[in-house]
């Protein structure tokens, strides 16, 4: 059963929030993704949020740009934390949809990612999954090592090569 629903108003968003799906695969969680509008198909929308609590869903991400606000109307239904991932627009730079995110009312809050942030969105799932489940926080504590491993790896690289050698390789 998904524990995670990644939500995009587009089928444009599917490069960036793919990466949310990415995250959860390695740390074996459960998710379910789909393309849903809060404005062009509302009442769609609405059954959705209302209805995903009791098919097992635990957190939603959801990546909106523009007006972006698939997030905060997921946060104004869903009683279950909403993770918001502004998509970076044409027009703005993905500014319009963090401020679309970030500002919500008092009492109907979304965590915000960075701008395209999906990756860290499905880390945030994660963690607030794990606050439940030991096997979870010791993946997460794994996943962090192994970022720690990578960054020594490239810093002793850098060491061996010198930085032209470096940068001709990468």
């Amino acid at each position: 059963m998904a524990k995670v629903g990644i939500l995009m108003g587009s089928d444009s968003d599917l490069g960036v929030m793919s990466k949310a799906a990415k995250i959860l695969e390695e740390f074996q969680i459960d998710y379910e993704m789909t393309i849903i509008s809060a404005h062009r198909e509302s009442d769609i929308f609405v059954e959705y949020a209302k209805n995903a609590e009791a098919r097992g869903i635990e957190v939603i991400i959801a990546g909106a740009g523009g007006a972006a606000h698939l997030p905060g109307m997921c946060a104004a239904i869903f009683p279950l934390p909403v993770i918001g991932v502004p998509i970076h627009t044409k027009t703005l730079g993905g500014v319009d949809s963090l401020y679309s995110i970030v500002q919500m009312p008092s009492g109907i809050p979304v965590a915000t990612v960075a701008i395209d942030g999906a990756a860290n969105a499905a880390i945030l799932a994660a963690k607030i999954l794990s606050v439940s489940d030991r096997e979870l926080r010791k993946k997460l504590a794994d996943y962090k090592e192994g970022m720690k491993d990578q960054v020594a790896a490239k810093a002793k690289k850098l060491d061996e090569l010198g930085y032209e050698a470096y940068l001709r390789q990468m």
